[in-house]
């Protein structure tokens, strides 16, 4: 139960990262996608729903081949909720 606290800490540390600095992508591209598929995740997580639907791992091979920016600091958080998905 704590792993599952901490992922969906770490989902929500996602989320308010891509609302606080992509506000304005977040509605189109890969972005969307990406917060899409968090908030897909917290709702599963949330509502004690099957964890097996939880979609996030991908996210960071999305954003690269849309972005590039590998010294994104949203990289590594979602890197850090992907791990913790994967050890669930």
């Amino acid at each position: 139960m704590e792993k599952k606290k901490q992922l969906i800490e770490q989902v929500k540390v996602v989320l308010n990262h891509l609302e606080n600095n992509y506000s304005n992508k977040i509605n189109s591209g890969a972005l969307q996608l990406i917060y899409k598929r968090y908030k897909n995740a917290l709702e599963i997580l949330d509502n004690d729903k099957n964890i097996k639907d939880v979609n996030i791992v991908g996210g960071i091979r999305a954003y690269l081949d849309s972005y590039s920016d590998y010294e994104n600091p949203l990289l590594g958080e979602m890197h850090k909720a992907e791990k913790l998905y994967q050890n669930l």
